[in-house]
């Protein structure tokens, strides 16, 4: 029998495509189990490469895990990004809309990213945290150019404490929700825009 019948076949993809491809096959594996249990070869395997062709995009695990973190975490940024001009009480029902939709679409990503927190390695915690640092970021920009609940930034030191407690919330209640909480989308909207409004609202 000819090789090409008894070996199977690997698609050409372009460098981009094939990063990606390995990105989302380590976001379904880091979401499954923790990060001392996935093993690169296991993405290989599964993404029908060769290990020496994964090692070329990714030098060793830590960076891969780092890769697929920052890629989630540009994912939600874009998504989530504040329109300048509308009020922040207008957009906040849009936008979490937008994020649960990520939730659900994305959910091996959005499992994967938030398990980096408990990754044993110092250096992917760290990417973790830059990660959630840029969501904060961009809720308190958005919070501080808005007429309502910018005064509040002179007034009140414990705004930035609370948007990072509100993101605690938020993803404890997204992680939940993605294991069967029986809430619908708009029902875990309401609950979160409520939750961020009680927080910082006067």
């Amino acid at each position: 029998m000819a090789a090409n019948q008894t070996e199977p076949t690997r698609r050409r993809l372009s460098t981009e495509a094939r990063r990606e491809q390995l990105l989302t096959v380590g976001a379904r594996l880091f979401s499954e189990s923790p990060y001392d249990e996935v093993w690169i070869e296991q993405v290989a395997e599964i993404a029908g490469v060769s290990r020496g062709l994964l090692y070329h995009y990714f030098p060793n695990k830590r960076d891969f895990f780092a890769a697929v973190v920052e890629r989630e975490s540009g994912r939600m940024l874009r998504m989530t990004a504040a329109v300048p001009g509308v009020p922040v009480r207008e957009q906040l029902s849009a936008g979490l809309d937008v994020y649960l939709e990520y939730v659900e679409t994305h959910a091996h990503g959005y499992r994967a990213f938030h398990r980096a927190d408990a990754a044993g390695d110092q250096a992917v915690r760290k990417v973790y945290q830059r990660a959630l640092a840029a969501q904060e970021n961009q809720i308190l920009a958005a919070l501080a150019a808005d007429p309502e609940f910018g005064p509040l930034f002179e007034q009140r030191p414990d705004v930035r404490l609370a948007v990072r407690g509100w993101l605690a919330f938020t993803t404890a209640v997204c992680l939940e929700w993605l294991r069967g909480a029986d809430l619908s989308r708009e029902q875990v909207r309401e609950l979160c825009a409520r939750a961020l409004l009680g927080v910082i609202a006067r």
